[in-house]
Protein backbone atom coordinates (compact mmCIF):
# COMPACT_ATOMS: atom_id res chain seq x y z
CA UNK A 1 0.00 0.00 0.00
CA UNK A 2 1.41 3.77 -0.82
CA UNK A 3 -0.47 6.37 0.87
CA UNK A 4 1.01 9.79 0.25
CA UNK A 5 -2.72 11.62 1.02
CA UNK A 6 -4.02 11.98 4.10
CA UNK A 7 -6.44 9.21 5.14
CA UNK A 8 -9.95 9.28 6.57
CA UNK A 9 -10.72 6.00 9.02
CA UNK A 10 -12.80 4.24 6.49
CA UNK A 11 -10.16 4.00 3.64
CA UNK A 12 -7.46 3.46 6.07
CA UNK A 13 -5.38 0.25 6.10
CA UNK A 14 -6.86 -2.47 8.23
CA UNK A 15 -3.76 -3.59 9.79
CA UNK A 16 -2.69 -0.59 10.35
CA UNK A 17 -3.09 -1.60 14.52
CA UNK A 18 -0.93 -4.68 13.91
CA UNK A 19 1.55 -2.94 11.48
CA UNK A 20 1.65 -0.20 14.77
CA UNK A 21 2.55 -3.20 16.99
CA UNK A 22 5.60 -3.87 14.99
CA UNK A 23 6.48 0.31 14.78
CA UNK A 24 5.99 0.65 18.77
CA UNK A 25 8.10 -2.56 19.10
CA UNK A 26 11.16 -1.28 16.86
CA UNK A 27 10.80 2.47 19.14
CA UNK A 28 10.87 0.34 22.60
CA UNK A 29 13.80 -1.96 21.50
CA UNK A 30 16.03 1.73 19.85
CA UNK A 31 14.83 3.04 23.93
CA UNK A 32 15.72 0.19 25.37
CA UNK A 33 18.80 -0.19 24.09
CA UNK A 34 19.96 3.56 25.19
CA UNK A 35 19.07 2.98 28.80
CA UNK A 36 19.80 -0.61 29.21
CA UNK A 37 23.36 0.59 28.01
CA UNK A 38 23.89 3.10 30.54
CA UNK A 39 23.02 0.39 33.58
CA UNK A 40 25.57 -1.94 32.23
CA UNK A 41 28.68 0.46 31.80
CA UNK A 42 30.93 -0.08 34.97
CA UNK A 43 30.58 -3.69 34.01
CA UNK A 44 31.99 -3.26 31.01
CA UNK A 45 34.57 -1.13 32.27
CA UNK A 46 35.61 -3.89 34.47
CA UNK A 47 35.40 -6.46 32.40
CA UNK A 48 37.53 -5.11 29.18
CA UNK A 49 39.62 -2.31 30.87
CA UNK A 50 37.41 0.35 29.31
CA UNK A 51 38.61 4.17 30.58
CA UNK A 52 36.20 6.80 31.20
CA UNK A 53 36.55 8.14 27.84
CA UNK A 54 35.72 4.83 25.99
CA UNK A 55 32.01 4.22 28.14
CA UNK A 56 31.56 7.81 26.55
CA UNK A 57 31.60 6.37 23.46
CA UNK A 58 30.07 3.88 23.76
CA UNK A 59 27.20 6.04 24.39
CA UNK A 60 28.06 8.89 22.35
CA UNK A 61 29.00 6.73 19.15
CA UNK A 62 25.86 5.44 19.08
CA UNK A 63 24.22 8.68 19.26
CA UNK A 64 26.37 10.53 17.03
CA UNK A 65 25.91 7.84 14.45
CA UNK A 66 22.42 8.03 15.10
CA UNK A 67 21.65 11.63 14.76
CA UNK A 68 24.24 11.84 11.57
CA UNK A 69 22.11 9.58 9.84
CA UNK A 70 18.40 10.23 10.67
CA UNK A 71 18.03 13.25 8.52
CA UNK A 72 19.19 11.23 5.47
CA UNK A 73 17.21 7.86 6.98
CA UNK A 74 14.38 10.01 6.74
CA UNK A 75 14.71 11.19 2.91
CA UNK A 76 15.39 7.43 1.83
CA UNK A 77 12.38 6.27 3.18
CA UNK A 78 10.26 9.06 1.53
CA UNK A 79 12.26 7.76 -1.89
CA UNK A 80 12.63 4.09 -1.81
CA UNK A 81 9.53 3.38 0.44
CA UNK A 82 9.78 3.68 4.63
CA UNK A 83 8.77 -0.15 4.97
CA UNK A 84 11.61 -0.90 2.82
CA UNK A 85 14.21 0.98 4.82
CA UNK A 86 12.67 0.13 7.75
CA UNK A 87 13.32 -3.40 7.35
CA UNK A 88 16.54 -2.50 6.23
CA UNK A 89 17.60 -0.98 9.14
CA UNK A 90 16.10 -3.44 11.80
CA UNK A 91 18.05 -6.30 9.87
CA UNK A 92 21.35 -4.05 10.24
CA UNK A 93 20.63 -2.68 13.96
CA UNK A 94 20.13 -6.64 14.71
CA UNK A 95 23.89 -7.94 13.36
CA UNK A 96 25.15 -4.86 14.55
CA UNK A 97 23.55 -6.04 18.31
CA UNK A 98 24.93 -9.36 17.78
CA UNK A 99 28.62 -7.97 17.01
CA UNK A 100 28.48 -5.45 20.02
CA UNK A 101 27.61 -8.75 22.33
CA UNK A 102 30.97 -10.70 21.15
CA UNK A 103 33.19 -8.01 20.96
CA UNK A 104 36.29 -7.98 23.02
CA UNK A 105 38.13 -4.87 23.66
CA UNK A 106 36.64 -0.61 23.80
CA UNK A 107 37.61 -0.40 20.57
CA UNK A 108 35.19 -2.91 18.76
CA UNK A 109 32.65 -1.90 21.15
CA UNK A 110 32.50 1.24 20.15
CA UNK A 111 32.91 0.57 16.86
CA UNK A 112 30.22 -2.14 16.67
CA UNK A 113 28.02 0.59 18.51
CA UNK A 114 28.63 3.12 15.77
CA UNK A 115 27.39 0.96 13.48
CA UNK A 116 24.04 0.29 15.61
CA UNK A 117 23.35 3.90 15.46
CA UNK A 118 23.58 3.71 11.92
CA UNK A 119 21.52 1.25 11.55
CA UNK A 120 18.90 2.67 13.48
CA UNK A 121 18.77 6.08 11.81
CA UNK A 122 16.82 3.84 9.21
CA UNK A 123 14.99 2.22 11.46
CA UNK A 124 13.49 4.93 13.69
CA UNK A 125 12.31 7.82 11.35
CA UNK A 126 10.01 5.49 9.27
CA UNK A 127 7.98 4.54 12.66
CA UNK A 128 6.87 8.45 12.51
CA UNK A 129 6.55 9.12 9.30
CA UNK A 130 4.46 5.66 8.93
CA UNK A 131 2.17 6.41 11.66
CA UNK A 132 2.04 9.98 10.32
CA UNK A 133 1.07 9.00 6.78
CA UNK A 134 -0.80 5.21 7.84
CA UNK A 135 -3.28 6.60 10.56
CA UNK A 136 -6.26 9.09 9.93
CA UNK A 137 -5.85 12.74 11.96
CA UNK A 138 -9.05 11.12 14.42
CA UNK A 139 -6.50 8.92 15.73
CA UNK A 140 -3.14 10.00 15.59
CA UNK A 141 -3.99 11.43 19.09
CA UNK A 142 -4.29 7.98 20.67
CA UNK A 143 -1.44 6.86 18.50
CA UNK A 144 0.79 9.13 19.90
CA UNK A 145 -0.26 8.68 23.43
CA UNK A 146 0.58 4.49 22.92
CA UNK A 147 4.06 5.90 21.39
CA UNK A 148 4.59 7.90 24.66
CA UNK A 149 3.68 5.39 27.07
CA UNK A 150 5.85 2.65 24.92
CA UNK A 151 8.90 4.95 25.14
CA UNK A 152 7.96 4.96 29.15
CA UNK A 153 8.03 1.55 28.85
CA UNK A 154 11.18 1.62 27.68
CA UNK A 155 12.51 3.60 30.02
CA UNK A 156 11.25 1.72 32.89
CA UNK A 157 12.22 -1.96 31.47
CA UNK A 158 15.76 -0.92 30.12
CA UNK A 159 17.40 -0.60 33.82
CA UNK A 160 15.81 -3.40 35.09
CA UNK A 161 16.66 -5.59 32.32
CA UNK A 162 20.23 -4.43 32.04
CA UNK A 163 20.59 -5.18 35.54
CA UNK A 164 18.89 -8.61 35.71
CA UNK A 165 21.01 -9.91 32.69
CA UNK A 166 24.36 -8.45 33.88
CA UNK A 167 23.76 -9.03 37.58
CA UNK A 168 22.38 -12.53 37.49
CA UNK A 169 25.42 -13.31 34.48
CA UNK A 170 22.27 -14.85 32.66
CA UNK A 171 24.52 -18.04 30.67
CA UNK A 172 27.51 -16.33 31.71
CA UNK A 173 27.24 -13.77 29.15
CA UNK A 174 27.07 -10.43 31.92
CA UNK A 175 26.58 -7.57 30.27
CA UNK A 176 26.69 -8.64 26.65
CA UNK A 177 23.09 -10.52 27.32
CA UNK A 178 22.14 -6.91 26.85
CA UNK A 179 22.93 -6.47 23.35
CA UNK A 180 21.89 -10.12 22.72
CA UNK A 181 18.75 -9.98 23.51
CA UNK A 182 18.05 -7.80 20.68
CA UNK A 183 18.44 -10.43 18.05
CA UNK A 184 15.14 -12.59 18.60
CA UNK A 185 13.28 -9.13 18.72
CA UNK A 186 15.10 -8.04 15.82
CA UNK A 187 14.25 -11.36 13.81
CA UNK A 188 10.72 -11.29 14.91
CA UNK A 189 10.45 -7.52 13.64
CA UNK A 190 11.58 -8.10 10.48
CA UNK A 191 8.70 -11.38 9.77
CA UNK A 192 6.37 -9.57 10.92
CA UNK A 193 6.92 -6.16 9.60
CA UNK A 194 7.61 -7.66 5.91
CA UNK A 195 4.06 -9.07 6.56
CA UNK A 196 2.14 -6.35 8.20
CA UNK A 197 3.51 -2.96 7.26
CA UNK A 198 1.96 -1.34 4.32
CA UNK A 199 4.78 0.49 1.62
CA UNK A 200 4.34 4.26 1.36
CA UNK A 201 6.88 6.92 -0.03
CA UNK A 202 6.22 10.65 -0.53
CA UNK A 203 4.06 11.57 -3.34
CA UNK A 204 6.01 13.77 -5.44
CA UNK A 205 9.67 12.07 -7.21
CA UNK A 206 12.24 12.94 -4.66
CA UNK A 207 16.11 12.73 -4.68
CA UNK A 208 18.64 11.92 -3.15
CA UNK A 209 21.18 14.72 -1.90
CA UNK A 210 24.55 13.55 -1.65
CA UNK A 211 26.28 17.23 -1.26
CA UNK A 212 23.43 18.39 1.68
CA UNK A 213 24.22 14.66 3.51
CA UNK A 214 28.43 15.51 3.29
CA UNK A 215 27.85 18.94 4.61
CA UNK A 216 25.20 17.88 7.64
CA UNK A 217 27.57 15.10 8.62
CA UNK A 218 30.68 17.06 8.04
CA UNK A 219 28.76 20.04 10.57
CA UNK A 220 27.42 17.65 13.31
CA UNK A 221 30.72 15.86 13.03
CA UNK A 222 32.91 18.88 13.67
CA UNK A 223 30.59 20.00 16.39
CA UNK A 224 30.15 16.33 18.32
CA UNK A 225 33.62 15.01 18.03
CA UNK A 226 35.38 17.51 19.67
CA UNK A 227 32.80 18.21 22.54
CA UNK A 228 33.44 14.42 23.26
CA UNK A 229 36.74 13.93 23.34
CA UNK A 230 37.92 17.45 24.24
CA UNK A 231 38.50 16.46 27.72
CA UNK A 232 40.45 13.68 26.78
CA UNK A 233 43.15 15.19 24.91
CA UNK A 234 42.79 18.42 27.53
CA UNK A 235 40.83 20.75 24.97
CA UNK A 236 43.53 21.10 22.20
CA UNK A 237 43.00 24.07 20.12
CA UNK A 238 41.62 22.07 17.45
CA UNK A 239 38.86 21.24 18.81
CA UNK A 240 37.49 24.57 19.49
CA UNK A 241 38.39 25.40 15.70
CA UNK A 242 36.55 22.72 14.53
CA UNK A 243 33.73 23.36 16.60
CA UNK A 244 33.77 26.86 15.53
CA UNK A 245 33.82 25.72 12.32
CA UNK A 246 30.71 23.24 12.06
CA UNK A 247 28.58 26.69 12.26
CA UNK A 248 30.28 27.70 9.12
CA UNK A 249 29.80 24.36 7.53
CA UNK A 250 26.39 24.44 8.70
CA UNK A 251 25.53 28.25 7.43
CA UNK A 252 26.76 26.05 4.07
CA UNK A 253 24.37 23.74 4.15
CA UNK A 254 21.19 26.07 4.48
CA UNK A 255 22.65 27.85 1.38
CA UNK A 256 22.95 24.59 -0.30
CA UNK A 257 19.46 23.31 0.70
CA UNK A 258 18.01 26.95 -0.62
CA UNK A 259 19.30 26.53 -3.93
CA UNK A 260 18.66 22.68 -4.16
CA UNK A 261 14.70 23.15 -3.04
CA UNK A 262 14.56 25.65 -6.22
CA UNK A 263 16.45 23.47 -8.41
CA UNK A 264 14.85 20.45 -8.07
CA UNK A 265 12.49 20.50 -5.15
CA UNK A 266 14.89 17.21 -3.68
CA UNK A 267 16.67 19.07 -0.82
CA UNK A 268 17.37 16.81 2.18
CA UNK A 269 15.62 19.55 4.95
CA UNK A 270 12.38 20.76 4.02
CA UNK A 271 13.54 24.02 4.92
CA UNK A 272 10.02 25.83 4.70
CA UNK A 273 9.10 23.15 7.64
CA UNK A 274 11.26 26.16 9.71
CA UNK A 275 8.13 28.62 8.58
CA UNK A 276 5.77 26.75 10.61
CA UNK A 277 5.96 27.96 14.10
CA UNK A 278 4.61 25.09 16.14
CA UNK A 279 7.83 23.05 14.29
CA UNK A 280 10.79 25.28 14.68
CA UNK A 281 9.66 25.83 17.97
CA UNK A 282 9.25 22.24 19.11
CA UNK A 283 13.18 21.19 17.38
CA UNK A 284 14.50 24.07 19.51
CA UNK A 285 12.78 22.51 22.79
CA UNK A 286 13.10 19.01 21.82
CA UNK A 287 17.35 20.19 21.55
CA UNK A 288 17.11 21.52 25.07
CA UNK A 289 15.03 18.20 26.78
CA UNK A 290 17.41 15.84 24.69
CA UNK A 291 20.64 17.49 26.12
CA UNK A 292 19.83 17.46 29.93
CA UNK A 293 18.08 14.22 29.61
CA UNK A 294 21.81 13.12 27.91
CA UNK A 295 23.67 14.57 30.33
CA UNK A 296 21.57 12.91 33.38
CA UNK A 297 21.27 9.55 31.96
CA UNK A 298 24.94 9.25 32.12
CA UNK A 299 26.05 10.93 35.42
CA UNK A 300 23.39 9.50 37.53
CA UNK A 301 24.37 5.68 36.61
CA UNK A 302 27.90 6.69 37.27
CA UNK A 303 27.38 8.42 40.56
CA UNK A 304 25.26 5.11 41.87
CA UNK A 305 27.35 2.47 40.69
CA UNK A 306 30.69 3.87 41.26
CA UNK A 307 30.38 6.82 43.73
CA UNK A 308 27.80 4.97 46.01
CA UNK A 309 28.62 1.57 44.75
CA UNK A 310 25.29 0.45 44.00
CA UNK A 311 25.17 -3.24 42.12
CA UNK A 312 23.33 -2.97 38.94
CA UNK A 313 19.97 -4.46 39.74
CA UNK A 314 19.83 -1.59 42.52
CA UNK A 315 20.53 1.50 40.54
CA UNK A 316 17.55 0.11 37.62
CA UNK A 317 15.28 -0.60 40.70
CA UNK A 318 16.28 2.64 42.31
CA UNK A 319 15.41 4.34 38.81
CA UNK A 320 12.13 2.79 38.63
CA UNK A 321 10.05 5.59 40.14
CA UNK A 322 11.40 7.99 37.23
CA UNK A 323 10.26 5.55 34.88
CA UNK A 324 7.13 4.80 36.18
CA UNK A 325 6.12 8.46 36.67
CA UNK A 326 7.39 9.33 33.32
CA UNK A 327 5.33 6.70 31.68
CA UNK A 328 1.97 7.85 33.61
CA UNK A 329 2.63 11.32 32.73
CA UNK A 330 2.79 10.74 28.74
CA UNK A 331 -0.25 9.06 28.60
CA UNK A 332 -2.54 11.70 30.73
CA UNK A 333 -0.78 14.31 28.88
CA UNK A 334 -1.76 12.94 25.62
CA UNK A 335 -4.86 11.42 26.79
CA UNK A 336 -6.40 14.30 28.94
CA UNK A 337 -4.11 17.28 28.96
CA UNK A 338 -3.64 17.87 25.25
CA UNK A 339 -6.01 20.66 24.79
CA UNK A 340 -4.32 22.98 27.00
CA UNK A 341 -1.35 23.24 24.36
CA UNK A 342 1.55 24.78 25.38
CA UNK A 343 0.40 25.48 29.31
CA UNK A 344 1.12 21.43 30.26
CA UNK A 345 5.00 21.57 28.08
CA UNK A 346 5.79 24.87 30.30
CA UNK A 347 4.48 22.73 33.80
CA UNK A 348 6.06 19.79 32.30
CA UNK A 349 9.81 21.72 31.90
CA UNK A 350 8.89 23.88 35.69
CA UNK A 351 8.05 19.91 37.30
CA UNK A 352 11.15 18.42 35.82
CA UNK A 353 13.79 21.33 36.64
CA UNK A 354 12.39 21.15 40.28
CA UNK A 355 12.81 17.53 40.64
CA UNK A 356 16.29 17.81 39.32
CA UNK A 357 16.97 21.18 41.97
CA UNK A 358 14.93 18.83 44.64
CA UNK A 359 17.70 15.82 43.82
CA UNK A 360 20.82 18.72 44.00
CA UNK A 361 19.70 19.65 47.41
CA UNK A 362 19.06 16.17 48.76
CA UNK A 363 22.40 14.94 47.26
CA UNK A 364 24.23 17.83 49.30
CA UNK A 365 22.17 17.33 51.86
CA UNK A 366 23.10 13.84 52.54
CA UNK A 367 26.39 14.11 50.47
CA UNK A 368 27.66 10.12 50.21
CA UNK A 369 25.02 8.80 52.67
CA UNK A 370 22.10 9.60 50.84
CA UNK A 371 19.77 6.45 50.16
CA UNK A 372 17.65 4.82 47.78
CA UNK A 373 13.99 5.83 49.79
CA UNK A 374 15.88 9.99 49.90
CA UNK A 375 15.51 9.60 45.85
CA UNK A 376 11.83 8.33 45.37
CA UNK A 377 10.54 11.87 45.44
CA UNK A 378 13.05 13.75 42.98
CA UNK A 379 13.51 10.90 40.56
CA UNK A 380 9.53 10.70 40.96
CA UNK A 381 8.77 14.34 40.14
CA UNK A 382 11.71 14.87 37.07
CA UNK A 383 10.05 11.80 35.41
CA UNK A 384 6.63 13.20 35.84
CA UNK A 385 8.07 16.51 34.28
CA UNK A 386 9.42 14.53 31.21
CA UNK A 387 6.47 12.79 30.70
CA UNK A 388 4.51 16.14 30.18
CA UNK A 389 6.64 17.02 27.76
CA UNK A 390 8.14 14.18 25.67
CA UNK A 391 4.65 12.93 24.38
CA UNK A 392 2.74 16.51 23.60
CA UNK A 393 5.84 17.73 21.93
CA UNK A 394 5.98 14.98 19.63
CA UNK A 395 2.65 15.72 18.25
CA UNK A 396 3.07 19.87 18.62
CA UNK A 397 6.19 19.56 16.52
CA UNK A 398 4.37 17.01 13.82
CA UNK A 399 0.63 18.58 14.17
CA UNK A 400 1.38 20.98 10.96
CA UNK A 401 3.76 19.59 8.98
CA UNK A 402 2.42 18.77 4.95
CA UNK A 403 2.09 14.93 4.25
CA UNK A 404 4.51 15.18 1.68
CA UNK A 405 7.34 16.12 3.96
CA UNK A 406 6.50 13.77 6.65
CA UNK A 407 9.47 11.94 6.36
CA UNK A 408 11.84 14.88 6.54
CA UNK A 409 10.41 15.76 9.35
CA UNK A 410 10.76 12.52 11.32
CA UNK A 411 14.04 12.70 10.49
CA UNK A 412 14.88 15.99 11.53
CA UNK A 413 13.08 15.51 15.08
CA UNK A 414 15.11 12.01 15.68
CA UNK A 415 18.30 14.37 14.41
CA UNK A 416 17.49 16.91 16.78
CA UNK A 417 16.69 14.20 20.20
CA UNK A 418 19.94 12.13 19.25
CA UNK A 419 22.20 15.60 18.60
CA UNK A 420 20.51 16.88 21.67
CA UNK A 421 21.58 13.64 23.51
CA UNK A 422 25.25 13.25 22.22
CA UNK A 423 25.74 17.20 23.34
CA UNK A 424 24.55 16.06 26.53
CA UNK A 425 26.58 13.45 26.57
CA UNK A 426 29.57 15.72 25.45
CA UNK A 427 28.46 18.42 27.84
CA UNK A 428 29.35 15.79 30.70
CA UNK A 429 33.06 15.85 30.20
CA UNK A 430 32.53 19.73 31.57
CA UNK A 431 29.50 19.20 34.35
CA UNK A 432 31.20 15.78 35.63
CA UNK A 433 34.25 14.88 34.66
CA UNK A 434 36.06 18.02 34.79
CA UNK A 435 35.28 18.52 38.86
CA UNK A 436 35.79 14.81 39.37
CA UNK A 437 38.80 15.47 37.80
CA UNK A 438 39.67 18.40 40.07
CA UNK A 439 38.95 16.92 43.23
CA UNK A 440 41.66 17.38 45.77
CA UNK A 441 44.11 14.94 46.85
CA UNK A 442 42.03 14.55 50.32
CA UNK A 443 38.56 14.15 48.99
CA UNK A 444 37.32 10.38 48.76
CA UNK A 445 36.14 9.36 45.86
CA UNK A 446 32.51 9.03 46.88
CA UNK A 447 32.19 12.74 47.83
CA UNK A 448 34.16 13.93 44.28
CA UNK A 449 31.13 11.85 42.51
CA UNK A 450 28.91 13.53 44.65
CA UNK A 451 30.37 16.92 43.38
CA UNK A 452 29.78 16.34 40.26
CA UNK A 453 26.46 14.85 40.36
CA UNK A 454 25.55 17.70 42.35
CA UNK A 455 27.05 19.91 39.64
CA UNK A 456 25.58 18.87 36.76
CA UNK A 457 21.90 18.58 37.75
CA UNK A 458 21.60 22.38 38.41
CA UNK A 459 23.33 22.07 34.53
CA UNK A 460 19.76 20.08 34.11
CA UNK A 461 17.87 22.86 35.81
CA UNK A 462 19.64 25.62 33.56
CA UNK A 463 18.44 23.64 30.34
CA UNK A 464 14.70 23.38 31.44
CA UNK A 465 14.92 26.93 32.23
CA UNK A 466 16.38 27.40 28.52
CA UNK A 467 13.43 25.02 27.40
CA UNK A 468 10.92 26.71 28.77
CA UNK A 469 11.76 30.35 27.58
CA UNK A 470 11.90 28.47 24.27
CA UNK A 471 7.76 27.11 24.80
CA UNK A 472 6.71 30.65 24.75
CA UNK A 473 7.11 30.57 21.09
CA UNK A 474 4.70 27.71 20.89
CA UNK A 475 0.94 28.18 19.74
CA UNK A 476 -1.10 29.02 22.76
CA UNK A 477 -3.27 26.49 22.33
CA UNK A 478 -3.11 23.55 19.36
CA UNK A 479 -3.93 24.23 15.94
CA UNK A 480 -4.82 22.16 12.78
CA UNK A 481 -2.22 21.11 10.26
CA UNK A 482 -0.80 24.16 7.70
CA UNK A 483 -1.74 23.94 4.55
CA UNK A 484 -3.36 20.53 4.34
CA UNK A 485 -7.01 20.29 2.68
CA UNK A 486 -9.98 18.08 5.33
CA UNK A 487 -9.46 14.20 4.64
CA UNK A 488 -12.61 14.15 2.45
CA UNK A 489 -10.93 16.28 -0.29
CA UNK A 490 -7.87 14.17 -0.04
CA UNK A 491 -9.75 11.06 -0.12
CA UNK A 492 -10.88 12.05 -4.00
CA UNK A 493 -7.81 12.16 -4.44
CA UNK A 494 -6.14 15.51 -4.37
CA UNK A 495 -2.73 16.12 -3.04
CA UNK A 496 -2.36 18.22 -0.14
CA UNK A 497 -0.87 21.48 -0.55
CA UNK A 498 2.18 22.69 0.92
CA UNK A 499 2.54 25.60 3.61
Amino acid sequence: MTSPTPVAAGGADPRRWRALAVLLTASLVDVIDVTIVNITMPTIRKDIDASYSALQWVSAGYALAFAVGLITGGRLGDIYGRKRVFLIGIGGFTVASTLCGVAGDPGLLIAARVLQGACAALMVPQVLSTIHVTFPMEERGKVFGLFGSVIGMGAVLGPLVGAVLTQGDVFGLSWRAVFLLNLPIGLAGLVFGMRLIGESKAPQALRLDPVGIVLASAGLLMLLVPLTRGRELGWPAWSFALMAGSFVVFAGFVLYERVKSRRDGSPLVELSLFRVRSFAAGIGIQLAVSMVCGIFLMVWTLHLQLGLGYSPLKTGLTGTPNAIATSVAAVLAMQKLAPHGRKVLQAGALIMAAGAALFALEARHYGSGIGPWAMVLPLAVMGAGTGLIITPLTGSVLSQVPFQHAGSASGLINTTNQLGIALGLGLSSVTFFDVLDGAGAGVSPATAFNDAFVNSLWWVVGGLGVAFLLMLALPRLPQPPVGMMPAAEAEEGEAPVTA
